[in-house]
């Protein structure tokens, strides 16, 4: 049975300043605890409105009812179990390979999507500027199915990182080059904007090469892109020759 103190405190993490205080963050749903726990990353507690397949401490381990599930839950639905985990230790950024930046990426579900295709297509950094909704958001952790494990996502001052940064700095822009029709490198950094607004001005300032997903239907009235499908093309694009 889950106490009026704890119930506030995992809807409290649920808040970005109250995740940063406690270094813990929330994840639900059977396939994403299993994956955390494998990573792995160190449990704080599984609360379950059934017995956990794996065996864990009763320290680590309460079972609760589906109402009070929902009561801590962020998911419309709830899954059965949610989990809190001590946030990733944040490792340091390489110099080499290629990278994956967002310039103020703002929904959830598209930052867990564009997490899983740098697992998938093997970018192991993702470079975040401050704007972009936070990595351990339960939305996003969802979203990522697990793969939060497998990638690090690093936040900062996306404009001084470029300024710094002796890598060839691709952008994706509606009048850029043909991306089908390019010779891509295997290093440099790529970067994707905001949803709504796109790369912003000060970082367009830093892309050194400009590219662009064509359009083929016939009426060519569609403005953009979802900015994780554009991700999945580009990375596609990139890896294909290397």
């Amino acid at each position: 049975m889950l106490s009026k103190n704890q119930i506030k405190y995992i809807t409290q993490l649920k808040q970005k300043k109250y995740r940063e205080q406690q270094n813990v963050f929330i994840a639900e749903g059977i396939k994403v605890i299993q994956e955390l726990i494998n990573a792995p990353l160190e449990l704080v507690h599984l609360y379950s409105t059934k017995e956990w397949q794996t065996k864990l401490p009763a320290t680590l381990f309460t079972m609760i009812s589906e109402a009070e599930l929902k009561k801590i839950s962020s998911l419309t639905t709830p899954n059965q179990c949610l989990a809190l985990f001590k946030m990733k230790e944040i490792k340091t950024l390489k110099n080499k390979g290629l990278k994956l930046a967002l310039d103020a990426v703002r929904d959830p579900g598209n930052l867990g999507t564009i997490i899983r295709l740098c697992d998938w297509f093997g970018i192991e950094d993702l470079i975040c500027s401050k704007e972009t909704v936070d990595v351990y958001n339960p939305k996003v952790v969802q979203a990522t199915m697990g793969s939060l494990t497998r990638v690090n996502v690093f936040y900062t001052d996306l404009e001084e990182y470029l300024k710094r940064s002796e890598s060839p700095v691709f952008g994706t822009f509606m009048e850029g080059e043909n991306i089908y029709k390019q010779s891509l490198p295997n290093e440099g950094i790529i970067v994707m904007g905001n949803e709504a607004n796109g790369i912003s001005k000060e970082i367009e300032d830093l892309v050194t090469r400009k590219v662009s997903i064509p359009r083929f239907g016939d009426l060519q009235q569609t403005e953009s892109l979802n900015v994780a499908t554009a991700v999945a093309i580009i990375l596609s694009e990139f890896k294909r020759g290397n």
